[in-house]
């Protein structure tokens, strides 16, 4: 049974000025290239910036990137350029469009039914030899008005990291004392990467899983979905905050045929479709890529049906490149902070930066049965999406805008006064009130 909220408010004493230690860089040499994160003093402040050396990206053929310059984020990936190659999306394609784009060599890959939003997609094979760039603007010339863009790629939000102050998510954020069936009668969904359903963490627990994969290609089975799935809804032993609710979890992401991971926005539209479907009672979202205007139109009809979304601001250690989906006005933004209160070095800030959440140090569940020390704002999204998910559940937050008012009354204030870029509103204090 769900109980109601309640708030524990306290102030932290934050004595020791800082620059958070971002980790050993690597030598440079022409096969990496430089990108930058942001360092900040106890306040938030942003103080300078450190730089980092990365791999250049392979999981496109030459050529089909956009051409976009700007930072990669720790892991390599840059938001500007991450699409599936040779590939366009069209939302709601008119009658009669395949004999417009054919005559100037585009093709239909697929069609995609999503019946839940009331939306159909198509898949389209651009000419050999365009660009991304120039093929979506041939496309707007030959369909005018037609939503059309690129096949987003989408980053997890998520790194290892390690901190002085560890524990699983239950016992970091001192929620041991909940009872196991905290989350009886609650829905949550997930879209995400592989999650193993074998694991220790979730054997036996309320899980539905689905891959949502382009034809031919595997589902990934990486350990960020069980990682994600483990905090949300794991067995309690394991740190997880709400071990009695169901959970429907989406993978996203698949192995192209370079060998890479990747998660599309055609993933992403196909596992949104499906938890309109499911009726969760709030969404995470522990992934961040570009602004997708076929992605836009999709959130836009998620937020009349009323789907409470919560995601990540993203790992790129940026200020200037907003994180998508957590961007959107509908959804709530989640950013990482370490248990004294300092910002996770890597995570991304600006004006859409909702709610700060514990996200550094923790120890969570992995792939293969054990489970191992991570930090990223992944970690930090579940705790405002299972406080998201029992005020809808209660009626008492039925959009994001009701859902940030309420919790921005739960909450202590980081940084400057008042929210900001780095913390939002601030940490969220809330907790479930749960009862056996």
């Amino acid at each position: 049974m769900l109980g109601v909220l309640f708030v524990r408010a306290f102030r932290l004493a934050v004595t020791v000025s800082l620059v958070l230690f971002l980790g050993t860089f690597l030598t440079a040499s022409p096969s990496y290239s430089q990108s930058k994160v942001l360092t900040y003093d106890k306040n938030g402040h942003v103080i300078g910036s450190k730089t980092y050396q990365s791999k250049p990206d392979e999981t496109s053929p030459k050529g089909q990137n956009s051409g976009a310059s700007g930072s990669s984020g720790p892991r390599g990936f840059n938001p500007d350029t991450q699409f599936e190659p040779g590939e366009l999306i069209i939302s709601n394609p008119p009658e009669g469009f395949q004999d417009k784009i054919g005559a100037g060599g585009f093709s239909v890959v697929e069609y995609i039914g999503l019946g839940n939003l009331g939306m159909s997609i198509a898949r389209i094979k651009i000419p050999s030899g365009m660009t991304i760039k120039d093929a979506k603007r041939t496309l707007a010339r030959i369909l005018p008005g037609v939503t059309i863009d690129a096949n987003t790629y989408y980053d997890p939000s998520a790194l290892r990291g390690y901190d002085r102050q560890t524990a699983n998510p239950r016992a970091i954020a001192g929620w041991e004392d909940l009872p196991s069936t905290c989350g009886r009668g609650l829905v949550i969904g997930m879209i995400d990467a592989g999650v193993d359903l074998t694991h220790p963490a979730l054997k036996g627990q309320d899980i539905t899983y689905h891959a949502f994969t382009k034809p031919g290609r595997d589902p990934d089975a990486s350990g960020h979905g069980t990682s994600v799935a483990a905090i949300l809804i794991g067995r309690p032993e394991w740190g997880g905050l709400q071990p009695g609710a169901k959970l429907y979890a989406a993978n996203m992401f698949e192995i192209n045929e370079y060998g890479k991971t990747v998660g599309s926005a055609v993933g992403l539209l196909r596992a949104v479709d499906w938890m309109i479907n499911k009726k969760v009672n709030a969404l995470n979202l522990s992934i961040a890529g570009s602004d997708n205007e076929v992605v836009r139109q999709a959130f836009d009809i998620a937020k009349k049906k009323n789907l409470i979304l919560v995601a990540s601001v993203g790992n790129w250690g940026r200020a200037d490149k907003p994180a998508f989906p957590a961007a959107y006005k509908h959804v709530i933004a989640v950013t990482a902070i370490r248990k004294n209160g300092l910002i996770y070095s890597h995570a991304n800030t600006g004006s859409y930066v909702d709610f700060s959440a514990l996200g550094v140090g923790i120890y969570t569940a992995v792939d293969g049965g054990g489970g191992k020390i991570q930090s990223g704002t992944s970690y930090s999204a579940p705790y405002v999406t299972v406080m998201a998910a029992i005020l809808a559940k209660a009626g008492k937050a039925p959009t994001s805008s009701v859902l940030r008012k309420i919790l921005s009354g739960a909450t202590q204030d980081l940084g400057r006064p008042g929210k900001d870029n780095v913390f939002g509103f601030g940490r969220i204090m809330a907790r479930p009130a749960c009862r056996n």
